[in-house]
């Protein structure tokens, strides 16, 4: 990035995966984005959106959500509009949980699971979950206001073990400086 970089401006993000084989349950994963203030960078989220909600300001939401992968193309999207989110945040976590229904699921479970995040038509990043196969959730990427108000990207997958509750509350904690 150059001094004359007004940094992202509206990302998406989108995950897809295929459905389960015929006979088994339906597999669910669900795009979560969490948005941490300025105080406390990586603490506790100052609110979650997932599947049925948005951001209070509408700056973050669904395009799309699915709850077995059935479909063409990317079966989940979320849009971010990180150049209208409010001053107060200083970070905005994105990740990816399996929801658990009936037997323990992880990415190793789910059939061609894959991620591209964007910025209009420019690609910043693209994952398939195969570096965290025995994980049920994945912190995915990272937007941070840096010192001029100018949001950048770091990409990355990280596991999580657990259930998407939990995943929800501490997934701004698992990537510090």
């Amino acid at each position: 990035m150059n001094g004359l970089s007004k940094g992202l401006g509206k990302v998406e993000v989108a995950l897809r995966w295929d459905p389960s084989p015929a006979g088994e349950p339906a597999t669910d994963l669900d795009l979560v984005a969490g948005t941490y203030p300025v105080d406390d960078p990586y603490g506790a989220p100052a609110y979650v959106v997932y599947f049925d909600s948005r951001s209070p300001d509408g700056t973050i939401y669904l395009n799309r959500d699915s709850k077995d992968g059935k479909g063409f193309g990317f079966d989940e999207v979320m849009t971010l509009e990180l150049e209208r989110l409010d001053a107060r945040y200083a970070r905005v976590v994105v990740g990816v949980a399996i929801q658990q229904h009936t037997e323990d699921r992880t990415f190793g479970h789910v059939t061609n699971p894959g991620l591209r995040i964007r910025e209009g038509y420019t690609d910043l990043a693209a994952e398939d979950f195969a570096a965290v196969p025995g994980a049920t959730a994945a912190t995915v990427a990272e937007f941070v206001r840096d010192g001029t108000g100018a949001w950048e990207f770091r990409a990355g997958v990280h596991g999580f073990e657990g259930d998407p509750a939990t995943f929800t509350r501490v997934m701004g904690a698992t990537r510090r400086p």
